[in-house]
Protein backbone atom coordinates (compact mmCIF):
# COMPACT_ATOMS: atom_id res chain seq x y z
CA UNK A 1 0.00 0.00 0.00
CA UNK A 2 1.23 3.54 -0.67
CA UNK A 3 0.31 7.07 0.34
CA UNK A 4 0.77 10.40 -1.38
CA UNK A 5 3.18 12.60 0.56
CA UNK A 6 3.29 16.30 -0.25
CA UNK A 7 6.52 18.15 0.53
CA UNK A 8 6.58 21.93 0.81
CA UNK A 9 9.82 23.95 0.71
CA UNK A 10 9.82 27.33 2.43
CA UNK A 11 12.37 30.09 2.84
CA UNK A 12 13.28 33.45 4.27
CA UNK A 13 15.59 35.68 2.24
CA UNK A 14 16.18 38.40 4.82
CA UNK A 15 16.45 38.50 8.61
CA UNK A 16 13.63 41.07 8.44
CA UNK A 17 11.31 38.26 7.25
CA UNK A 18 11.32 36.65 10.71
CA UNK A 19 8.17 37.23 12.72
CA UNK A 20 8.98 35.94 16.21
CA UNK A 21 6.47 34.11 18.35
CA UNK A 22 5.81 35.11 21.92
CA UNK A 23 7.95 33.41 24.53
CA UNK A 24 6.08 30.61 26.33
CA UNK A 25 7.21 31.54 29.86
CA UNK A 26 10.09 31.46 32.30
CA UNK A 27 10.20 27.66 32.52
CA UNK A 28 11.40 27.30 28.89
CA UNK A 29 14.96 27.95 27.81
CA UNK A 30 16.88 27.20 24.62
CA UNK A 31 20.53 26.20 24.55
CA UNK A 32 22.97 25.07 21.89
CA UNK A 33 24.40 21.58 22.29
CA UNK A 34 27.96 22.72 21.67
CA UNK A 35 29.63 19.34 22.14
CA UNK A 36 28.71 17.03 19.24
CA UNK A 37 27.04 14.00 20.83
CA UNK A 38 25.69 11.23 18.59
CA UNK A 39 23.86 9.72 21.56
CA UNK A 40 22.04 12.95 22.43
CA UNK A 41 21.29 13.83 18.81
CA UNK A 42 19.91 10.37 18.09
CA UNK A 43 17.77 10.60 21.23
CA UNK A 44 16.33 13.94 20.05
CA UNK A 45 15.78 12.63 16.52
CA UNK A 46 13.88 9.53 17.66
CA UNK A 47 11.98 11.22 20.49
CA UNK A 48 10.72 14.02 18.23
CA UNK A 49 10.33 12.11 14.98
CA UNK A 50 9.25 8.67 16.12
CA UNK A 51 5.54 9.35 15.69
CA UNK A 52 5.86 11.31 12.43
CA UNK A 53 7.86 8.79 10.41
CA UNK A 54 11.38 10.20 10.68
CA UNK A 55 13.38 7.19 9.52
CA UNK A 56 16.17 8.49 7.27
CA UNK A 57 18.79 8.55 10.06
CA UNK A 58 17.80 5.39 11.93
CA UNK A 59 20.35 3.26 10.06
CA UNK A 60 23.23 5.71 10.57
CA UNK A 61 26.19 4.27 12.45
CA UNK A 62 27.72 6.08 15.40
CA UNK A 63 30.67 7.26 13.29
CA UNK A 64 28.29 8.71 10.69
CA UNK A 65 26.44 10.68 13.37
CA UNK A 66 29.76 11.89 14.76
CA UNK A 67 31.03 12.97 11.35
CA UNK A 68 27.78 14.79 10.54
CA UNK A 69 27.58 16.64 13.86
CA UNK A 70 31.24 17.66 13.68
CA UNK A 71 30.88 19.51 10.37
CA UNK A 72 31.39 23.30 10.43
CA UNK A 73 28.01 25.04 10.53
CA UNK A 74 25.99 22.09 11.86
CA UNK A 75 24.31 23.13 15.10
CA UNK A 76 21.76 21.59 17.42
CA UNK A 77 19.58 23.94 19.51
CA UNK A 78 17.48 22.33 22.24
CA UNK A 79 14.40 23.67 24.01
CA UNK A 80 14.09 22.66 27.65
CA UNK A 81 11.08 22.99 29.91
CA UNK A 82 12.04 22.90 33.58
CA UNK A 83 15.30 21.18 32.60
CA UNK A 84 13.70 18.48 30.44
CA UNK A 85 14.39 18.36 26.69
CA UNK A 86 11.18 19.41 24.92
CA UNK A 87 12.33 19.62 21.30
CA UNK A 88 15.14 20.65 19.03
CA UNK A 89 16.30 22.25 15.83
CA UNK A 90 19.23 21.15 13.70
CA UNK A 91 20.82 23.77 11.43
CA UNK A 92 23.18 23.07 8.53
CA UNK A 93 25.23 25.68 6.70
CA UNK A 94 25.26 25.11 2.94
CA UNK A 95 27.07 26.61 -0.02
CA UNK A 96 26.37 30.20 -1.01
CA UNK A 97 25.26 31.42 2.41
CA UNK A 98 22.19 29.20 2.73
CA UNK A 99 21.31 27.62 6.06
CA UNK A 100 18.85 24.76 6.16
CA UNK A 101 16.68 23.96 9.13
CA UNK A 102 17.22 20.24 8.65
CA UNK A 103 15.13 19.04 11.59
CA UNK A 104 12.69 20.86 13.84
CA UNK A 105 10.12 19.51 16.23
CA UNK A 106 8.90 18.84 19.71
CA UNK A 107 8.66 15.65 21.72
CA UNK A 108 4.95 14.70 21.64
CA UNK A 109 4.32 15.45 25.35
CA UNK A 110 5.45 19.07 24.78
CA UNK A 111 3.36 19.85 21.72
CA UNK A 112 0.52 22.37 22.01
CA UNK A 113 2.23 24.34 24.79
CA UNK A 114 3.47 27.34 22.75
CA UNK A 115 7.04 26.05 22.76
CA UNK A 116 7.25 25.30 19.01
CA UNK A 117 6.74 28.85 17.75
CA UNK A 118 9.30 30.18 20.21
CA UNK A 119 11.84 27.45 19.34
CA UNK A 120 11.38 28.05 15.61
CA UNK A 121 11.76 31.82 16.07
CA UNK A 122 14.90 31.41 18.14
CA UNK A 123 16.47 28.87 15.79
CA UNK A 124 15.68 30.93 12.70
CA UNK A 125 17.44 33.90 14.30
CA UNK A 126 20.41 31.60 15.02
CA UNK A 127 20.41 30.52 11.37
CA UNK A 128 20.64 34.18 10.36
CA UNK A 129 23.61 34.81 12.67
CA UNK A 130 25.32 31.42 12.15
CA UNK A 131 28.45 32.96 10.53
CA UNK A 132 29.11 34.88 13.74
CA UNK A 133 29.80 31.51 15.42
CA UNK A 134 31.53 30.03 12.35
CA UNK A 135 33.75 32.81 10.94
CA UNK A 136 35.03 30.56 8.13
CA UNK A 137 31.48 30.51 6.67
CA UNK A 138 29.88 33.27 4.60
CA UNK A 139 27.10 35.40 6.10
CA UNK A 140 23.65 33.85 5.82
CA UNK A 141 21.67 35.04 2.80
CA UNK A 142 18.83 32.55 3.00
CA UNK A 143 17.22 30.25 5.59
CA UNK A 144 15.13 27.42 4.24
CA UNK A 145 13.40 24.20 5.27
CA UNK A 146 10.95 21.65 4.08
CA UNK A 147 7.94 20.10 5.74
CA UNK A 148 5.59 17.40 4.54
CA UNK A 149 2.09 16.08 4.95
CA UNK A 150 3.38 13.49 7.46
CA UNK A 151 4.49 16.26 9.87
CA UNK A 152 2.28 17.57 12.64
CA UNK A 153 -0.95 19.37 11.73
CA UNK A 154 0.35 22.76 12.92
CA UNK A 155 3.80 22.63 11.27
CA UNK A 156 2.99 24.55 8.09
CA UNK A 157 1.03 27.22 9.94
CA UNK A 158 3.93 27.74 12.36
CA UNK A 159 6.39 28.22 9.47
CA UNK A 160 4.12 30.69 7.70
CA UNK A 161 3.47 32.66 10.90
CA UNK A 162 7.23 32.94 11.46
CA UNK A 163 7.61 34.61 8.05
CA UNK A 164 8.65 31.73 5.81
CA UNK A 165 7.28 31.75 2.26
CA UNK A 166 6.56 28.78 0.03
CA UNK A 167 8.86 28.31 -2.96
CA UNK A 168 8.25 24.70 -4.04
CA UNK A 169 5.68 21.91 -3.68
CA UNK A 170 6.14 18.28 -4.70
CA UNK A 171 4.01 15.18 -4.29
CA UNK A 172 5.29 11.61 -4.38
CA UNK A 173 4.00 8.16 -3.61
CA UNK A 174 5.65 6.46 -0.64
CA UNK A 175 5.09 3.07 0.90
CA UNK A 176 2.75 3.25 3.86
CA UNK A 177 4.65 2.25 6.99
CA UNK A 178 3.98 2.30 10.69
CA UNK A 179 5.64 5.09 12.64
CA UNK A 180 8.74 3.62 14.29
CA UNK A 181 8.19 5.27 17.68
CA UNK A 182 11.02 6.69 19.76
CA UNK A 183 12.75 3.29 19.94
CA UNK A 184 12.10 -0.14 18.37
CA UNK A 185 8.95 -1.69 19.77
CA UNK A 186 7.67 1.43 21.51
CA UNK A 187 3.99 2.17 21.09
CA UNK A 188 3.16 5.59 19.75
Amino acid sequence: MSITVTTWSLEQTSPADLRPAAEPGDDVRIARAEVPSPEFSRFLYTAVGGDIHWTDRLAMAYAEWQEWLGRPGVETWVAYEKGTPAGYVELQAQDGGSVEIVYFGLIPAFRGRRIGGHLLSYATARAWDLAERWPQLPPTKRVWLHTCSKDGPHAMDNYLRRGFTLFDTKAAEEPETAAPGPWPGAGV
